[in-house]
């Protein structure tokens, strides 16, 4: 087995490549969306997930994999959102788009890091399954943060529950690229 941070960037790198095309197309129209919005995207990222995985029948081609990939992108597209807030027009070259992508994934990174170490990687036990329920679950924690607001009486920000949401997928990723 390959050591976590090996496979984890061998994910990160599939994932910043799609972004880093998907900027060549449309540029940083997404700049433009608010929090909500990009918290939307993701939950039907994440909701088209869990429905793959509990029926039989799938109608799209696109699987899994592209789902959890969304879920990374759009994580990072919002915790830009917060750093620089929304644009009433694409303002982002895509050098400066991927300077802040890589700024926040290294950030997320080293979460992994330090989180791997305190619970000794328990997400390798975990089931792809339950691993998109928690970004469920974390999707609506973020949904009643944007409610309040923005504000926490005890609990996380909302950049806690992205961070979090980044590493699930990724971890997701790591799975179903093992069962391949």
């Amino acid at each position: 087995m390959e050591p976590t941070s090996k496979e984890y960037y061998k994910i990160v790198s599939r994932c910043r490549d799609l972004f880093e095309k998907k900027m060549k197309d449309y540029g940083a129209a997404w700049r433009i969306l608010r929090l909500p919005s990009l918290t939307d995207q993701i939950f039907i990222k994440a909701q088209r997930t869990r429905s793959l995985q509990i029926n039989s029948e799938q109608k799209i081609e696109e699987g899994q994999e592209s789902e959890f990939i969304g879920i990374v992108n759009y994580s990072l597209m919002a915790l830009i959102q917060i750093e620089l807030g929304v644009s009433e027009q694409p303002d982002l070259n895509d050098i400066d788009a991927l300077e802040l992508y890589d700024k926040h994934q290294k950030i997320i990174f080293e979460l992994m890091l330090n989180k791997n170490h305190d619970y000794g990687e328990a997400w390798r036990d975990m089931r792809v399954s339950s691993l998109t329920d928690l970004i469920l679950q974390k999707l609506l924690r973020v949904k009643q943060i944007e409610e309040n607001q923005g504000k926490t009486t005890v609990s996380e920000g909302i950049d806690a529950n992205y961070h979090d949401m980044v590493n699930y997928s990724i971890f997701a990723l790591i799975h179903l690229n093992a069962h391949q």
